[in-house]
């Protein structure tokens, strides 16, 4: 006998990421990353439960307007919006890319270092 915490979610989590709203934020959240919606729906269905699904749309409105206040490398690579608010990056991972970040920009380019980043970013994710 199976019971219900261990039935297969992976359709009802889909579900989810493709409702309207979500369909939205997904996307959003794919094109910050570099990535395709495909892929980030695989990833958010392997690595959220349901609650996190449901409130992904308010999770990245509330990112948006709060996360990373003051500071333009953790603004541009998301470093609240990815830990805190999507929680798509564990907290290490990305401190160490902040400070590599943030040292390449003392080198190269703002947005050049701000790019490398998120390739860095979009790498831990699909890890």
């Amino acid at each position: 006998m199976k019971y219900l915490y261990e039935k297969d979610l992976r359709q009802m989590k889909y579900n989810i990421l493709t409702s309207t709203k979500h369909d939205e934020a997904v996307r959003a959240i794919a094109e910050r990353l570099g990535m395709s919606d495909a892929k980030l729906r695989m990833v958010l269905i392997r690595r959220f439960d349901m609650s996190l699904l449901e409130n992904l749309e308010s999770r990245w409105q509330m990112g948006q307007r709060h996360a990373d206040d003051g500071d333009p490398v953790a603004k541009g690579l998301g470093y609240e919006l990815f830990t805190r608010f999507i929680p798509l990056v564990d907290t290490e991972t990305m401190q160490t890319i902040y400070s590599d970040t943030t040292a390449m920009t003392q080198e190269i380019p703002f947005d050049e270092a701000i790019a490398r980043g998120k390739e860095q970013i979009r790498e831990a994710v699909l890890s």
